[in-house]
């Protein structure tokens, strides 16, 4: 099955687990991963923080901001 995001697409983040805090909404997928559990995994960006993260499918949308 073909990935939903690609990379270059900037994304809102809303993380399933609500303990770890997000410092921004809008990211930028990075790389494509390999599927876990049956669920696409992303690298994803924000310019607001210096790390990178990695997201379930599940937890990305379009993002609704301008690119």
């Amino acid at each position: 099955m073909p990935s939903k995001f690609k990379v270059g697409q900037m994304v809102d983040f809303v993380p399933s687990n609500r303990a770890v805090p997000a410092s921004a909404r809008s990211y930028k997928v990075l790389r494509v991963l390999p599927n876990e559990g049956g669920e696409q995994l992303y690298r994803i960006k924000t310019i607001a923080e210096a790390y990178e993260r990695v997201a379930r499918e599940s937890e990305l949308l379009r993002t609704s901001s301008p690119v």
